[in-house]
């Protein structure tokens, strides 16, 4: 009775050995280990450069009325922005889009509808990004490397769809909150009063930017400020 109880005692402990032999060996196997293809990036909310510099991210599914008027200004500053453009936007308007690419700024993906991307499977919102990629790339011959979620979204199947397509998910620093149409000297010092060095500004083509730009640019290059495009910002730290 003695001798069975000590068999049966040792083999417990051979099982619970064996056990955990398998879950350390699962667990180190499946670990998503930083810099692998598996591990999920964050969102972006401001560069790593270190440069005292900015980027203007434009949103766009709306409001092409005002973006020649933009353009405009931004030339006259000598200023390359970053526009974020939804599929379905960039096939009605593929004139402009193809103006905004020569005028030499940075064109990236803001899905293909402009839709809460939080509510959708991850394989959807792949799709959101993917289709609206191949109508970009058809137009401007470029492709597209950043990802800002329509309404400004971000859960963790927002990202991971996103990092699993070589995308980075993109927000903001600096909010303008011009739509809301405010008056220009209220984005002007919501903006002035929050720089910072690799901020990104968040905007919209709206008559309120329009206005506020011939003092908003200036403003930020008197306090010292380069006005990049968003990739300038982003030091791929895994390179």
């Amino acid at each position: 009775m003695k001798t069975f109880f000590l068999t049966k005692k040792t083999g417990l402990i051979f099982v619970g050995a064996a056990l955990l032999i398998s879950f350390l060996f699962f667990t180190f196997t499946h670990w998503e280990r930083p810099g692998t293809a598996a591990a999920v990036k964050k969102p972006i909310y401001q560069g790593n450069s270190g440069q005292k510099a900015v980027a203007i991210n434009v949103n766009v599914d709306w409001g092409e009325e005002f973006i020649p008027a933009m353009l405009e200004e931004f030339k006259k500053q000598n200023t390359e922005v970053t526009f974020f453009v939804t599929g379905v936007w960039a096939e009605k308007n593929s004139d402009l889009l193809k103006i905004m690419k020569q005028a030499g700024h940075s064109i990236q993906n803001h899905g293909y509808k402009h839709v809460h991307c939080n509510i959708l499977p991850k394989e959807k919102v792949k799709e959101q990004i993917t289709k609206a990629a191949a109508v970009i790339e058809s137009i401007t011959g470029d492709k597209t490397s950043f990802f800002a979620a329509p309404y400004g979204e971000q859960n963790n199947v927002i990202t991971e769809a996103a990092a699993e397509i070589n995308y980075d998910l993109v927000m903001w620093s600096i909010d303008t909150i011009d739509w809301q149409k405010p008056v220009p000297s209220i984005i002007l010092k919501r903006v002035s009063g929050q720089l910072h060095n690799d901020a990104i500004i968040l905007m919209h083509p709206t008559e309120s930017t329009v206005k506020s730009l011939p003092e908003l640019l200036p403003a930020i290059t008197e306090q010292g400020y380069k006005i990049l495009p968003l990739h300038q910002l982003i030091i791929n730290e895994t390179e």
